[in-house]
């Protein structure tokens, strides 16, 4: 009779609360399925939603796998500082060296993280750090807000980083609505130069990555772990000396941590922690920061124009968000539905790196405000 009760308790411990997860976890590997969206975090993450809410599951008890994952990989912050060296070998910063002031759209568009961080607050429900962790979803860099959100608001790390990874995702979606309804249409169809008439030495490319590790350091000590794996991993693309080093961190390593990092959050996604109001309103507030995020770095735009001779295609500020290079592709593709024969593609990946620098440091001064 023992051994029959120990079969089936996880029958008889299943309640609604874990069906509906599960469901949830389905609906998310749908979604990386049918709708491609960010697929290589969504499956496993729905997955890892799915094994957690089963009643009695071994692999989040102590000692249980997603258990030995998280603690080895997300409390001590190494997943996602090993994702920013692979993202870091992936980006090229010479966009943005040929046109230094795409850097001020990249911290433009972090206006979302304080508005976040505001309406949190003011919702009465979180504590001011719990508040600033939300708030990082503005960032649109999960990577950044799982950082933040493991210091600042462990409770909440499922939802903030379904929160950040999905309106990621859901960026061609967010963006172009409200890119419309802050530009006109002549606006939107001014063109930019592609290569500004500069030429980035290698060498320029090498010593970049080294200074903006020690001038972001030496401004904001907390983003030394993001910045810097960000920079090692540039360096090791730009150095000419590790190709095969720089190709292993933009796949093997990137695509490896990134699963090891999907189904270890997904298993933070328990009913009893997931399904309340207060995961709702993180979802909301989320949103609510990625419009704002559009419409700070658009506005922006705008701004700048007015003492610029030549102008700035203001859908330009919305690239200023760190969901790369997602961001800059919609940005061209909005473009080019009002004139075939726009192109800003490139301009829109400085703005677009300028955000991933950007939402580091915005992050870090959060964490030296309120550590």
């Amino acid at each position: 009779m023992g051994i029959l009760q120990q079969l089936g308790q996880g029958i008889l411990g299943l309640n609604w609360q874990n069906i509906l997860m599960m469901l949830i976890g389905i609906t998310l590997i749908v979604l990386a399925i049918v709708k491609e969206y960010e697929p290589m975090l969504l499956l496993p993450m729905g997955f890892g939603a799915i094994m957690a809410n089963i009643p009695f599951s071994a692999a989040v008890t102590e000692g249980g796998f997603l258990n030995v994952l998280y603690n080895a990989g997300i409390v001590n912050e190494l997943f996602p500082i090993l994702i920013f060296i692979g993202v870091g070998a992936m980006i090229d910063f010479g966009p943005l060296l040929k046109q230094p002031v795409m850097l001020f759209f990249g911290a433009a568009a972090q206006f979302g993280i304080f508005a976040a961080l505001m309406l949190a607050a003011a919702s009465g429900q979180f504590n001011i750090r719990e508040a600033a962790a939300i708030g990082i979803i503005g960032a649109a860099d999960g990577p950044t807000s799982i950082y933040v959100g493991n210091l600042f608001a462990p409770t909440y790390m499922g939802a903030i980083t379904v929160a950040a990874y999905s309106y990621m995702a859901l960026v061609p979606i967010i963006q172009p609505p409200v890119i419309r309804l802050l530009t006109s249409r002549k606006e939107r169809m001014i063109h930019m130069d592609q290569d500004f008439n500069v030429q980035i030495s290698k060498t320029v490319k090498i010593i970049f990555p080294i200074m903006v590790t020690i001038v972001s350091g030496i401004i904001a000590p907390m983003s030394v772990p993001l910045i810097g794996g960000l920079m090692f991993g540039n360096l090791v693309r730009e150095c000419g000396v590790l190709e095969s080093l720089s190709q292993t961190a933009q796949h093997e390593l990137s695509n490896l941590v990134t699963l090891l990092l999907g189904i270890t959050i997904g298993s933070t996604m328990m009913a009893q922690s997931f399904l309340t109001l207060k995961t709702l309103l993180i979802l909301g507030i989320g949103l609510i920061a990625f419009v704002f995020d559009t419409a700070g770095g658009v506005i922006f735009a705008k701004i700048v124009n007015l003492f610029l001779k030549k102008k700035i295609n203001p859908i330009i500020g919305a690239c200023g968000i760190s969901a790369f290079p997602m961001s800059a592709r919609i940005a061209q593709k909005v473009a080019q539905k009002e004139d075939p024969t726009n192109f800003i593609l490139m301009p829109a990946i400085g703005a677009n790196v300028s955000g991933q620098i950007g939402s580091i440091i915005a992050g870090a001064v959060v964490l030296a405000l309120l550590s």
